[in-house]
């Protein structure tokens, strides 16, 4: 299993849009092939700092993931709202 963290600082003004779009793509998200658990959370200091933390079944279909049409659109709309460069990073569960 891959668990992914991606953490996203974000404009003021930008907040509530990205929570429109989290909101609007969640479950096509959480539907893709291969995840198995996705989950938003809010950093608890920083208000304006948002994490994503998912679980895939494997590296290939987080791949498969990254390179499809849906993440595509979503990151394309997110991106372009970041106060500073995001933070992702992948972790293996081995036990």
């Amino acid at each position: 299993m891959i668990i992914r963290i991606v953490r996203m600082h974000f404009t003021e003004a930008g907040v509530h849009e990205f929570l429109e779009i989290y909101n609007r793509h969640e479950e096509s998200i959480r539907n893709f092939p291969g995840c198995l658990h996705l989950e938003l959370l809010q950093d608890a200091d920083e208000p304006n700092t948002f994490a994503t933390l998912s679980h895939w079944s494997d590296r290939e279909s987080l791949e498969k993931y990254r390179n499809s049409e849906l993440f595509a659109a979503v990151w394309g709309q997110v991106k372009n709202l970041f106060a500073e460069r995001s933070q992702a990073f992948s972790l293996m569960r081995n036990v």
